[in-house]
């Protein structure tokens, strides 16, 4: 089998002659001859110049680029650094800079597929007329983008060809904060200029406490690190260095994003009017992605990285999960009471408390035996309802262990010193799997098989995997004593061990802001000087660990039984969406948490990770009454909504107040009737990467008000949540974008606005404000206490209009597979899709669809039995309706109500003073995959 970094040889010492006499003749160039600038002690050397260019073999430029002042702070520079340029699609501009000589560590090519940049020893060696004429400036455009660079010192930028907007530029003038280029083994600085009027999002993963935008001068520290989120402003489980740029440029928004793929740890310093990036390694692979819409952006950001995973149906129910759910028996009383409280669930999960000693892929047999434990399973599944365990990937050391046994058999381990790397979690001493090596792959897909067969869990938890550790340096067991001895908290180290400070990667020169303050990169993780498979140093592959976890897991999963994994994971990287789901981690019962749980699903969007949330009601301590009412009302339309609580702290499932459980009942009630549209969101976020959930720039982009709104977010395009986040309130302060917005659980109720503004809206403490905006069409159904359940009933259309428009349009989508087959996509069979379309004129409303595949919706028997159609102007007297060509007699079982809306607030001065009303079509029979065609007169009233 092939290597997990497959890489092309180390270039040889006779091309490192080679470059050294075409270096020598370039500098004797005349027309290179370029002044250098005065040193000043603050900056690190004088950059690089640009010696030679030339188009390389895949169309992309290739160029040399020599250091201009030696220096040794932080380390010798790199003296020759190769020049990579391409225009890799018409929306994406490549820019990678590596050591023109010696092969440095990337994100691997098979864990994240790319194109291979070629080399200079293959470039440099073509025909002459393939060079350029070197000049002291120069420009590379594509369709979008246009790349311009000068020579000495280099810099670049890269601009909108459109409009001329430059999105990034790499010069640094004697007066900046920061250096130009420098490249050294173990430091590596880059930074641009940026307009104070640019709206940045990004650079996580950290709970950011000013909201969803970037705020300039807090720490930005990306290195995956086993510290909970309530910590803020630090560098947490995940890594993701991109950041989207939104600018309003004479009333017109723009959007880009800027990747810098690149696993080493990093400080990333943004000021306000600049960027800088401060990397620990690797190299400069810079990815410009042109948008011009966010929407744009993040298409073509998962186009490149991986589009989102396909979720199964039921993953959009509620689950429920707790650590310390002692033996079944308290299991089976969860799902009992839920029903009884008439909540609904899809999904219970274990933490470790199923497990014999905290070992993966075992079972407690005293207090989870397998028969009990089959039984209960036998009687969930038949219902619909799933199971999922969490899974860390620490291997406790047992000799009597089967898994233990087989790893250490396979030699799947990472190594220090030529041994499997001893660190302690919940079993104690534990190994870690290398997966970076296919042995590893194998054989953790191998254990995932066994356990299946032990438990046929419907998904898996990977947690822990940044990797946590809960010791320091190298350590051994202690002898004469138990570790850990069962008192006390589980995560203090009991192991004996000395910190490891001895090489250059435990201790590098430059030392990141990790865990924000400032600690060893190995602290509470696995020593960076260990070393993965072929060699690779845990320095490098340390933030793309719970990465390479996530793609063994999927690969094992989908290896099972031909189903659609899921899995949850706590450490993610760029690329962690195509395989998994995220919760954003130990979270606090506060009001404060609640707030940044929006901001931090949010961000996940934008990474290309849609499914997300966070434990609602909080990990721990205990939340208050009030807070987890107010929790779940928002929770229930996190795209991942799931309760999960800490050992430590009292029950907290839905049930347990009355208060909370009809809040529940009506947050989670309208969740449940959303699933088609939820779902189909999923299909979205699948095909183009669109995040389920979405600040409002994303439909409103050019809203400069709405850029750090942070409080309220979209569903899709145009389902709007506006929680309460603060205490003992009954009402709050929304944001309305312009437009008519109505009421999704009293859809009479509207809200006109020509521009954005506050409205004041009633929330007592069982209503959470969701409103529907105009001009949508969204699929809905009936609910039930369970997805399957939800999924039979018929379906309601509601079609949105602006309020009163004597012309409008309206679009919507629905699609529907059998929803645990691996691939979610048309055309094999267990599929359709649905495009929803409404118009008005002049009075007269016609309803149509248009259906794509349509055999497997025909099969399942759906069909539509409501039109809810809102906004209409009118007498509110309907006749002439026609469906498929046929009058509707009034001896019928078609019904046909209609309401007049009801205005939140006073209409503006001038605002349409006419009867408006929402009409109800319902005992339609209307099947799901089959085209049909409806339409109407309203009789008009002035």
């Amino acid at each position: 089998m092939s290597s997990f970094f497959p890489l092309p040889p180390l270039l040889s010492s006779s091309f490192s002659r080679f470059l050294f006499g075409f270096l020598i003749i370039s500098i004797l160039l005349p027309d290179l001859a370029f002044s250098s600038s005065s040193n000043t002690p603050t900056k690190i050397g004088k950059g690089y110049r640009l010696i030679s260019i030339q188009e390389s073999p895949n169309g992309g430029l290739l160029g040399l680029l020599q250091v201009k002042q030696k220096n040794n702070i932080y380390g010798p520079d790199i003296p020759l650094l190769q020049l990579y340029v391409k225009h890799e699609t018409n929306a994406r501009l490549r820019v990678h800079i590596t050591d023109a000589e010696k092969q440095r560590w990337e994100v691997p090519y098979n864990l994240l597929p790319r194109e291979t940049p070629p080399s200079l020893k293959q470039t440099l060696g073509r025909s002459r007329k393939d060079a350029y004429t070197l000049k002291a400036s120069d420009q590379y455009a594509g369709k979008e983008l246009v790349f311009t660079y000068t020579a000495d010192p280099f810099s670049f930028s890269v601009k909108r060809k459109s409009n001329g907007q430059i999105l990034f530029d790499s010069t640094s003038e004697e007066s900046d904060p920061y250096n130009g280029l420098v490249f050294k083994d173990q430091y590596l600085e880059l930074s641009t200029k940026l307009p104070k009027d640019a709206s940045l999002y990004g650079l996580g993963e950290n709970t950011q406490p000013h909201g969803i935008k970037l705020y300039p001068n807090e720490p930005y520290t990306l290195y995956t690190t086993d510290i909970s989120a309530i910590n803020l402003n630090a560098d947490l489980y995940g890594s993701h260095p991109v950041y989207m740029d939104l600018r309003n440029v004479e009333g017109e928004a723009y959007a880009h994003a800027v990747l810098l793929l690149n696993s080493n740890g990093m400080d990333v310093f943004y000021r306000g009017n600049s960027l800088t990036y401060k990397v620990i390694g690797g190299v400069f692979d810079l990815y410009f992605f042109s948008g011009p819409s966010p929407l744009d952006v993040v298409d073509q950001y998962t186009s490149f990285i991986g589009r989102p995973a396909a979720m199964p149906y039921w993953a959009f129910g509620f689950h429920q999960c707790r650590w310390g759910y002692h033996n079944l028996s308290v299991v089976e009383d969860v799902v009992e009471n839920y029903k009884k409280a008439k909540i609904p669930l899809d999904v219970i999960w274990n933490d470790d408390d199923h497990m014999d000693g905290h070992k993966d892929f075992t079972l407690n047999p005293v207090n989870y035996p397998r028969p009990q434990l089959l039984a209960f399973l036998d009687k969930i599944h038949a219902q619909g309802m799933k199971y999922i365990v969490i899974i860390d990937p620490g291997i406790g050391v047992n000799k009597s262990y089967g898994v233990y046994q087989r790893a250490i058999a396979n030699d799947v381990f990472i190594k220090y010193e030529g041994q499997p790397y001893l660190a302690q979690v919940w079993p104690g001493a534990v190994n870690f799997p290398d997966f970076l090596n296919p042995k590893t792959v194998e054989w953790w897909g191998d254990e995932i098989r066994r356990f299946h067969e032990l438990v046929p869990v419907d998904g898996l938890w990977i947690d822990m995997n940044e990797a946590s550790n809960f010791c320091t340096g190298l350590c051994t067991i202690p002898e004469g004593r138990i570790c850990p001895n069962g008192t006390g908290p589980g995560w203090e180290c009991c192991l004996d061990c000395k910190n490891i400070t001895k090489t250059r990667w435990d201790d590098p020169p430059y030392k990141i802001n990790a865990s924000g303050i400032q600690a060893p990169v190995g602290y509470k993780t696995i020593a960076t000087s260990a070393y993965h498979y072929n060699g690779v140093l845990e320095y490098d592959a340390h933030s793309i660990y719970g990465f390479s976890q996530a793609i063994a897991t999927h690969k094992a999963l989908q290896g099972l039984e031909g189903k659609r994994p899921f899995i949850l994971s706590r450490s993610t990287y760029v690329g962690s969406g195509h395989y998994a789901a995220h919760w954003t981690g130990d979270n606090k019962g506060t009001w404060e948490d609640l707030r940044y749980s929006i901001s931090t699903m949010l961000n996940f969007g934008i990474f290309g990770v849609p499914m997300v949330g966070s434990d609602i009601c909080g990990f721990y301590p205990a939340p208050t009454e009030e807070l987890c009412n107010r929790w779940i009302e928002v929770g229930a339309f996190y795209p991942f909504s799931r309760d999960h609580a800490n050992f430590y702290s009292p029950r907290q499932e839905l049930y347990q107040w009355e208060s909370v459980a009809e809040s529940a009942r009506n947050a989670l009630g309208m969740r449940y009737r959303l699933l088609p549209y939820l779902y189909t969101l999923n299909y979205e976020a699948h095909t183009t990467g669109a995040p389920i959930a979405r600040p409002l720039f994303f439909t409103f982009t050019n809203e400069t008000d709405l850029y750090g709104l942070s409080t309220q977010f979209l569903l899709g395009r145009g389902l709007m949540v506006s929680p309460v986040l603060e205490s003992n309130k009954t009402e709050v302060e929304a944001v309305f974008p312009p437009g008519s917005w109505y009421d999704m659980f009293d859809m009479m109720k509207v809200i006109v606005s020509k521009e954005s503004h506050h409205v004041v809206l009633d929330a007592p403490l069982h209503v959470i404000n969701v409103h529907l905006y105009q001009n949508t069409i969204i699929p809905m159904q009936q609910g039930g206490m369970i997805s399957k359940e939800a999924r039979t009933t018929p379906f309601t259309l509601v079609v949105a209009f602006p309020l009163g428009a004597t012309g409008g349009e309206a679009k919507g989508n629905l699609f529907l597979d059998e929803d645990e087959l691996p691939e979610m996509k048309l055309g094999n069979g267990h599929s359709t899709y649905v495009d929803f379309y409404a118009t008005v004129k002049k009075g007269k409303v016609k309803v149509w669809s248009d259906v794509q595949e349509s055999k497997f919706a025909l099969e399942k028997g759906w069909k539509i039995q409501k039109v809810t159609v809102l906004g209409l102007q009118g007498s509110g007297s309907a006749f002439e309706m026609e469906v498929d060509g046929n009058s509707v007699e009034d001896t019928s079982t078609v019904e046909i109500n209609t309401t007049e809306h009801e205005y939140i607030e006073e209409l503006e001065e001038g605002g349409d003073k006419m009867k408006n009303v929402m009409v109800e079509v319902k005992g339609l029979e209307l099947p799901v995959g089959k085209k049909f065609s409806m339409s109407w007169k309203m009789g008009i009233q002035a």
